[in-house]
């Protein structure tokens, strides 16, 4: 009965973990496709409309 309960805990972590790192690599790659998108337009970043001012801003980076 150990043996399960460690195996499940291992499967579990390997689950995760490959979770994890599928999601971090998929943000990855669309800040690298933002960010050449912005080299080919010769922009220096992206402007974002705040809706509670109504001003636009610099999008800041984990938005």
């Amino acid at each position: 009965m150990p043996q399960l309960i460690t195996i499940l805990i291992l499967v579990f972590s390997a689950w995760w973990l490959y979770r994890r790192f599928v999601s971090d690599a998929r943000k990855l790659a669309e800040k690298s496709r933002q960010a050449e998108k912005e080299r080919q337009t010769g922009a220096i970043g992206t402007l974002v409309k705040d809706p509670a001012t109504g001003e636009y801003r610099l999008k800041r980076e984990g938005e």
